[in-house]
């Protein structure tokens, strides 16, 4: 007789082939109704079985005596399927992240490219960010109502802890597009490259929070370049400077409220900011028809159509598209990873903009500029692994 005895953990197998002890275990076994095998070894020197946990039987065949009696596996031995498993989840995660970050900066720098082209045709900011939150809520009520995307559920609690969000989104938006109108596009992301900056103040002033001297630290460079990129910037202008300023305050405030309301909601990164633009609009719309108005925007409208083309509709639908595609893109990464992980593929997203821009629009560059430039970003880099 043969008895295969299983246990989890266990990995060695032995052999027991004393005859004696296995009549005594095969008598032992038919006079329990159980069928629970009970070891009782009297020699201490022949105990070949030392286990930690209850031992069962699994099978019973007819063997030779010369063979094995007792066989014994490990019910856990082989573990590396799941471990596999979960090595190919991580590597899948990582690779979708890498995807979402990819399609992020391919999207913003599109973005950026028509945005300066619409501005220096029709020099509007304030319909223009009005047309790019208006074009991204149509197509998301557009996806719910033919159901590509799933609806939110939302209650008015979500709506009360969006609004901070949507206001801080709001004046972030439209100091991005102002400084975008007045200044070259590089030297705008130089100036919001200083973001992290406005964070740690933000932090540490309105929320309390404090941070290592290495954190504090990281911020030399980041300011110093920004000073130093904007005092030799050649087509230097205040409001582009201040509006670049202004927009970095309002999308760190928009970032600490958003991290805020995303935890503990069943709404999607992707749904969250579509819900985020549609309050932006409603909050932006009566404040760009005070500023600039329908007459401004008519007559404009007509003069960039006889200078550019009907290729300028194009651009203006490019932009407002392509707006939306990149922000929602970067609330699924948000809704994915870290705020610092966030942090640094918004500061390789800068680079990718900065670079692109000045080959397309051939900003002319001093190399004491570009130096600032570089120095800021590094600062930034700093700053994201200080932080780590």
């Amino acid at each position: 007789m043969s008895f295969s005895f299983k246990q989890s953990g266990l990995a060695t197998c032995m052999n027991v082939t004393n005859s004696g002890f296995h009549k005594r275990l095969i008598s032992t076994i038919c006079s329990r109704s159980s069928f629970s095998p009970c070891l009782n070894l009297q020699n201490p020197e022949r105990r070949n079985l030392s286990v930690s946990k209850p031992l069962h039987i699994s099978s019973i065949e007819k063997i030779n005596e010369k063979k094995p009696v007792f066989e014994c596996k490990a019910y856990e031995a082989d573990k590396s399927q799941p471990i596999e498993v979960e090595v190919k989840s991580e590597a899948a995660k990582r690779l979708k992240i890498g995807i979402y970050f990819a399609t992020w900066w391919a999207l913003n720098v599109v973005f950026n490219i028509y945005n300066k082209k619409v501005l220096n045709a029709y020099p509007y900011p304030w319909l223009t960010s009005t047309l790019s939150l208006a074009c991204g809520s149509l197509m998301m009520l557009i996806s719910w109502a033919t159901r590509i995307a799933e609806t939110p559920k939302t209650d008015f609690e979500f709506w009360k802890t969006l609004f901070p969000v949507a206001v801080a989104h709001t004046i972030g938006h439209v100091a991005a597009t102002v400084s975008m109108s007045k200044v070259a596009v590089s030297f705008t992301h130089i100036i919001k490259s200083g973001e992290p900056a406005f964070s740690v103040l933000v932090s540490r002033f309105l929320l309390g929070e404090t941070f290592p001297p290495s954190v504090y630290l990281s911020l030399v460079p980041i300011i110093g370049g920004c000073a130093l990129a904007a005092v030799t910037e050649l087509n230097f202008n205040m409001t582009g400077f201040m509006g670049a300023m202004i927009s970095n305050f309002a999308f760190v405030l928009r970032n600490i409220f958003s991290k805020k309301g995303m935890k503990g909601k069943s709404v999607s990164g992707m749904n969250y900011y579509a819900c985020l633009s549609l309050l932006s609009l409603l909050i932006l719309t009566p404040f760009a028809v005070a500023v600039e108005g329908p007459q401004m925007w008519a007559a404009g409208w007509q003069k960039a159509l006889s200078e550019i083309g009907p290729q300028f509709i194009w651009w203006v639908a490019a932009q407002s598209i392509f707006y939306h595609l990149y922000n929602q893109v970067s609330y699924m990464s948000l809704d994915e990873i870290s705020p610092l992980t966030f942090s640094v593929g918004n500061t390789m997203k800068r680079i990718s903009v900065i670079v692109s821009s000045i080959i397309i629009f051939h900003t002319p560059v001093q190399p004491i500029n570009a130096l600032g430039a570089a120095i800021a970003i590094l600062g930034t880099f700093l700053y994201s692994q200080a932080k780590a």
